[in-house]
């Protein structure tokens, strides 16, 4: 009994140190052309962009991206969450997450965007999917602690990637010979409201969550400083994702979203009920 009690609390113990180490991994990855290893992301970054690539100023927001990501492994980590029964279910597809941004740092660094960073890139997706998705079907209101710490950076984050994603695979497709640039701004824009519909279905299903549509008009605006002043279709398409993405936030807010996010829910639940939502 005491072996299977000690083995269990290592399990537990390993499980709340995972999304530490590697938040913090994500934030030193980029850094690795400092020391010799690679060109800066943003290097590789312009030698395939594409009318779909953001403007310069947007990848800003990594900065509280990692500082988000951080906060909640911090957060997951305290002794008073251990027993949480929502953080024990994000726990791992919030450290896939932030081990799929530091591998994608690292091999876009070293190797440039094709491939293999599209498949790493994708993973990350997923792993953000999942927990937003654990976020948007969690039957008990969050505590103050969990909106702050664990809802909003990991659905802001999962926003990012969902635009990330498609930037990357534009930004392969060129540098694999597919033009993807001024000469074939009709394709650029359907990539631009590809994007928006995506992003629409995620908000309803997900309750028309605030912090996703936010982080993801930011990158529309992105997009239309760059890529839409030089091409009116692209123009053209980030209003119409842009529309898309407030019909979904509007659509999923109506459906509940504003009693699940502003904290109006299923009051806390008791030892009992605990149990049963960890199950």
């Amino acid at each position: 009994m005491t072996t299977v009690s000690s083995d269990s609390a290592d399990v537990a113990s390993t499980s709340r140190a995972l999304p530490l180490v590697c938040a913090v991994a994500q934030i030193l990855t980029p850094f690795l052309p400092m020391i010799g290893f690679g060109r800066t992301i943003g290097e590789q970054s312009n030698a395939v962009r594409t009318l779909v690539t953001p403007a310069g100023w947007a990848f800003a927001i990594w900065g509280a991206l990692y500082i988000g990501a951080l906060v909640f492994a911090l957060y997951q980590a305290l002794p008073s969450q251990r027993d949480n029964p929502l953080l024990a279910r994000l726990r791992g597809p919030a450290a896939g997450a932030f081990f799929g941004n530091a591998l994608w740092a690292a091999y876009t660094q070293i190797a440039g965007l094709g491939v293999p960073s599209v498949a790493i890139i994708l993973f990350t997706l997923l792993c953000l999917l999942k927990s937003y998705r654990i976020l948007a079907t969690w039957p008990i209101a969050f505590t103050a602690g969990e909106r702050w710490c664990a809802v909003l950076p990991l659905t802001a984050l999962a926003s990012w990637l969902t635009v990330a994603s498609i930037v990357n695979i534009a930004a392969t497709l060129r540098a694999h010979g597919v033009y993807f640039g001024g000469e074939t701004p009709i394709i650029a824009a359907a990539v631009v409201v590809l994007g928006g519909m995506i992003a629409a279905a995620t908000l309803v299903a997900g309750r028309g969550c605030p912090p996703y549509a936010l982080v993801f008009f930011w990158a529309l605006s992105a997009i239309w400083s760059s890529g839409g002043q030089r091409s009116a279709l692209v123009a053209i398409g980030v209003v119409v994702a842009a529309l898309l993405v407030l019909i979904g936030t509007i659509t999923g807010l109506r459906h509940g979203g504003f009693t699940h996010w502003f904290g109006r829910g299923v009051p806390r639940p008791t030892d009992g009920s605990r149990s049963q939502a960890r199950a």
